[in-house]
């Protein structure tokens, strides 16, 4: 029976009035306890997480404990906590949406032994607030008596442990009742837990920050920034128009002086501007952090400030040599914070005589975040010295008014400086990458498959799929020796004359239940992160590297998209969807498929569903696979054709594939030619993914999830149009038609790279493709300009993008409305997607990021011991592909690598070329025009170096101690470079990376040794953590991208 009570909230409006609302409340007999010692699990309906029956005692932490030490309560040894309702609302309303949800992660996370108890509805724990009674006060005596109420519910028989920071609730309820303690929680981790080294240091750097803190708000300095605006102006001011809401980016070359403000919601559509804000300096950037959600005001047009057109290497340059700003663009300054995105922060402590210039007794340092962007953040410690030379992770607590730098508190040491390990951990916590393992509640939700116990095809799933094992030739085209298979193709002949093609998809779906542990995990994840030399899977192997991977020769349940295809014109006539049971007949790799396709069928002995067969049988299952794969070609240069003709765009890109040996172990990195093949696969796959768009949007039109790409802002192709233009093209940017067909006009015979670089800049120039809901977003922005699609989704992907699994559920939905059976399927509401959509997006963004930062870091390793002055490989051609005020930018073909090459030293000397070409720095000026720049030294002599010039560069490491270290280029001759050894010109290019790669791999083995005869220090943590890797780097990547050639390559993926 519910009871009913009313509950009285103020709010505050706009305009700053005090509104009063009373909302009912319904009390209800029996709430989930979530206990294994529950005397009535039926009646509390217990049917998800529950507590460990192991435990010696429960705790409940007060709503000031889980404020403060929530990242102490994630420690795993911590188990049977029990997290109050009122607590969890208390952060939610003080703390903000960010820790939140870090605490809503948390009860989810079945590693964790915790739970919710809703204590705020169950009628025997509910305490209505008293008339004069502080809130802080109200909520402690609320978790308090829930405390007691959970103790009699459990039968007496588990003691509890209330941990608070009140000292007069301390004294109070100490010993009210038998069997329910009431402590500190620096007593509770004392006593409890006084072995576990990690939460006491941990804790007492929470309480040391703390206590600065308040310390400091009693103490009056005089103000360093000044205060920000209250909410309710805040809001107001972005209402009427005075302030402007958006996200605070901060340029890292110059992290001192430029930050852009990228606005959002209302003020991008309201506020007239075709640009983003510059805020200039620290001061005007008044305590925001790089990703904060800001308000601005806009300064007077007459304080308006330009952005800087200077190569910078750091941000500690003020002023590059002959810098000029660029036209004034609209400036502002931060007059609130609407939302604070802090996350942890890799840090370096000072060196050791950076460290004794502070004095001896010194215990607040400033360290440098690893992240340029980042302010140097001040922490308490005595233990500086011991840990200069590691990576170490903090958090910021405040940033007051009076203060220089963030306030925060020392986290966890993650490795030494320089070490593989400790670098790769960096590059994880920089992009909030969560990389532990499956847990043992969400392993127990898999499969078998085992020898003793092999999966087989239920009786219940052949009566209701579609089964295609007997009537279609099934098979996957994919690079060799790729494991997790997500996609199969069929194509026949039907009876009627026309042909049906089929895609054919992993049902990851049928494995992952709706809000199960490992579909909560995979929504985490979000996506599977390719770094350099690892991945970390969305799934687990039992399901991406086996039953949900359509290998050749088993049987597995698939998702299929059948189209029936006019025999001559191939326009679509139907189209089918559904669940489907395939067995892959022939699982190919890219070469010998293209092989067959090309006639060349001595690649039959490479293909190993063949080598069993009869002379006979093989010929005729031959001609069978041979018309197959032509007739897919055809289908597929059909369909492009016909995008191509809504102005479909093919952008630069560069793959490599990873070759193994015998032993799996690295044997050579090899460019992905393009292969025709590679086109049919995927036009295949897209024109799936067009259509599954179509069928979620038709059935769900609120609540789909699609995919848009926004067509680019004009203003973002200039300099790709000035590049063509010094080359003589001009480049049409008006539409994706116009677009695509000015570069396939683009070529220079004599230098293919002009073409390739002026795709890379029109896919710089791209907006960000992202998932969204169709609920929040008007038709007509549907669009996908890079594809020429008027919807689109992703589909063809389960096993290793979470957006996929949502999209699988929706066409389920859909089968099922069009069947008018009952949905099986759950689907998020529109706000639900929406927000879903949000964390996918950034998870994708820290996917393309993290695999970026960790190819630069293996090209770093490569190059750091070698001798830039001597060494051979050292030096390369490059190309210059963009005109800088003090410099140029240049891409090395051989090694894919872009970076700035300076004409202009901090010395204030110019370079100087002589007749051979070689250069000298000698006193003189830069002139720099739209499409070249001329060097010209005092006595005369000058140099012009052009866009798309070919020169020879000197490649070096620039070794930093709190940063990542970074690749320099200098040019030594204004000539192409003409390599000593000419065995090496005709290898192709990038095949000089496996070099690279088995140098580096060979490098760290040999340090590893070392290791272990030392101790493995870093060994243990990296098992506890690494998810898939094989004996050498590389190992278990099939395919990588390379990211060198696109700097923002994945920024525009389909």
């Amino acid at each position: 029976m519910l009871q009913k009570r009313e509950k009285v909230l103020l709010l505050r409006t706009f305009q700053g009035r005090t509104l009063r609302i009373v909302r009912e409340h319904y009390l209800r007999p029996s709430v989930p306890c979530n206990s294994p010692l529950c005397p009535q699990p039926a009646a509390c309906r217990n049917d998800g997480k529950l507590l460990s029956a192991e435990v010696t005692h429960y705790v409940i932490p007060d709503w000031k404990v889980v404020q403060d030490y929530l990242e102490v309560l994630e420690f795993p040894e911590l188990k049977g906590i029990i997290f109050m309702q009122t607590a969890c609302q208390a952060v939610q309303h003080q703390r903000g949406r960010r820790q939140y949800n870090k605490l809503r992660t948390l009860l989810k996370d079945a590693r964790h032994d915790c739970v919710l108890f809703a204590n705020e509805f169950q009628q025997y724990c509910y305490s209505p607030r008293e008339k004069g009674e502080a809130m802080e006060k109200w909520q402690t005596r609320s978790i308090y008596n829930s405390a007691v109420w959970y103790y009699h519910h459990c039968g007496n028989r588990m003691p509890i442990v209330m941990v608070t920071e009140d000292e007069e609730a301390i004294q109070q309820y100490g010993s009210e009742t038998e069997g329910v303690f009431v402590i500190s929680f620096k007593n509770y981790l004392d006593n409890f837990w006084p072995d576990l080294k990690a939460a006491h240091e941990l804790c007492d750097s929470i309480l040391q920050s703390r206590r600065e803190r308040e310390s400091e708000s009693q103490e009056t300095h005089g103000k360093e920034y000044p205060e920000h605006l209250p909410l309710e102006v805040l809001e107001a001011g972005i209402k009427s128009g005075r302030y402007i809401q958006g996200i605070l980016n901060v340029n890292k070359h110059r992290a001192q002086i430029e930050a852009f403000v990228r606005l959002q919601g209302a003020s991008s559509k309201d506020s007239g501007l075709l640009s983003d804000i510059l805020i200039h300096g620290t001061k005007a950037r008044n305590r925001s952090i790089h990703g904060d959600v800001v308000v601005v005001e806009l300064l007077p047009k007459s304080e308006w400030k330009g952005r800087t057109g200077a190569l910078c290497e750091n941000d500690s340059e003020d002023k590059a040599p002959g810098e000029s700003p660029s036209e004034p663009m609209p400036t502002g300054r931060v007059v609130g914070i609407l939302q604070k995105n802090w996350r942890d922060y890799v840090v370096t402590f000072p060196s050791k005589e950076e460290v004794q210039s502070q004095g001896k007794n010194a215990q607040k340092i400033l360290v440098t975040p690893w992240d340029y962007r980042i302010p140097k953040i001040r922490i308490s410690t005595q233990q500086a010295e011991a840990l200069q030379d590691f990576r170490v992770v903090v958090r910021i607590d405040s940033w007051e008014t009076t203060s220089v730098y963030p306030n925060g508190h020392f986290v966890r040491v993650l490795g030494r400086i320089g070490d593989l390990e400790g670098e790769i951990a960096t590059i994880l916590v920089e992009n909030s990458i969560s990389v532990v393992p499956f847990s043992e509640a969400q392993m127990c939700e898999m499969p078998v498959n085992t020898p003793e116990n092999p999966w087989k095809v239920s009786p219940k799933e052949e009566r209701e799929r579609k089964d295609l094992r007997n009537t279609h030739l099934v098979f996957s085209i994919d690079p060799k020796g790729c494991e997790d298979v997500d996609d199969t193709l069929s194509v026949r002949t039907l009876n009627n004359g026309n042909l049906e093609l089929g895609v054919h998809i992993a049902d990851v779906t049928h494995f992952v239940v709706p809000n199960s542990y490992i579909d909560v995990e995979a929504r985490t994840r979000a996506t599977t992160y390719y770094l350099a030399d690892r991945r970390y899977d969305m799934l687990p192997s039992i399901l991406s590297a086996d039953l949900c991977s359509l290998l050749g020769g088993v049987d597995r349940y698939a998702v299929s998209v059948m189209w029936e295809l006019d025999k001559t014109s191939y326009e679509i006539k139907k189209v089918w969807y559904g669940r489907t049971i395939i067995r892959s007949a022939y699982k190919l790799f890219y070469e010998a498929a293209q092989e067959l396709l090309d006639g060349n069928f001595s690649i039959v002995d490479d293909i190993p569903e063949f080598k069993a067969l009869e002379e006979q049988s093989k010929q005729a299952k031959l001609e069978e696979l041979v018309w197959a794969i032509g007739k897919l070609t055809d289908i597929a240069r059909h369909i492009r054709a016909k995008r191509d003709r809504c102005g479909a765009l093919e952008l630069e890109g560069v793959e490599v594939r990873v070759q193994l040996d015998d032993k799996k172990n690295i044997h050579d990195l090899i460019p992905k030619q393009p292969l025709e093949v590679h086109e049919t696969v995927a036009e295949c796959m897209i024109l799936a993914n067009h259509w599954v768009a179509k069928k979620i949007w038709q059935s769900f039109p609120h609540q789909a999830l699609l995919r848009q790409h926004p067509p680019p802002h004009q203003e973002f192709f200039s300099e790709l149009r000035e590049c063509a233009k010094a080359k003589g093209f001009l480049i049409d940017t008006r539409s994706n038609k116009t677009l695509a067909d000015s570069l396939d006009s683009a070529n220079d015979p004599s230098d293919p790279m002009v073409n390739k670089l002026l795709r890379s800049m029109a896919t710089q120039a791209m907006s960000n493709a992202l998932y969204f809901s169709t609920g929040s977003c008007a038709e007509e922005e549907f669009h996908h300009y890079g594809l020429a699609l008027d919807k689109y989704t992703h589909f063809t992907s389960p096993i290793r993008r979470y957006s996929d699994i949502v999209v699988h559920r929706l066409l389920m939905a859909a089968i099922s409305k069009d069947k008018k059976m009952e949905m099986k399927e759950s689907l998020f509401s529109n706000k639900e997607l929406e927000e879903l959509c949000r964390h996918i997006n950034n998870r994708n963004r820290a996917a393309q990021h993290s695999q970026k930062q960790s190819t630069e870091l293996f090209q770093c390793m490569y190059f750091k011991d070698r001798d830039p002055e001597t060494e051979e490989r050292c030096m390369a051609d490059g190309v210059i592909y963009s005109i800088r005020t003090n410099g140029v930018l240049v891409f090395i073909p051989r090694f894919g690598i872009k970076g700035a090459a300076y004409l202009k030293n901090k010395d204030g000397l110019v370079i100087s070329c002589g007749p051979d070409g070689s250069s000298k720095w000698k006193p003189g000026s830069l002139q720099r025009s739209q499409n070249k720049i001329t060097s010209t030294t005092a006595g005369g002599q000058s140099v012009t170096f052009h866009l798309f010039d070919h020169v020879t560069v000197r490649i070096s490491v620039q070794a930093l101690r709190c940063h990542s270290d970074t690749i320099r280029l200098e040019i030594i001759s204004n000539k192409p470079y003409m390599t000593p050894n000419p065995e090496l010109s005709h290898q192709n290019s990038l095949l000089l990376k496996s070099e690279l790669v088995k140098e580096v791999t060979r490098s760290v083995e040999e340090a590893q040794l070392a290791q272990e005869v030392k101790g493995k220090v870093l060994q243990k943590e990296y098992q506890e953590f690494c998810q898939t890797k094989g004996r050498s780097l590389y190992t278990l990547l099939e395919e990588i991208r390379d990211l060198a050639l696109l700097d923002v390559s994945d920024s525009y993926v389909m």
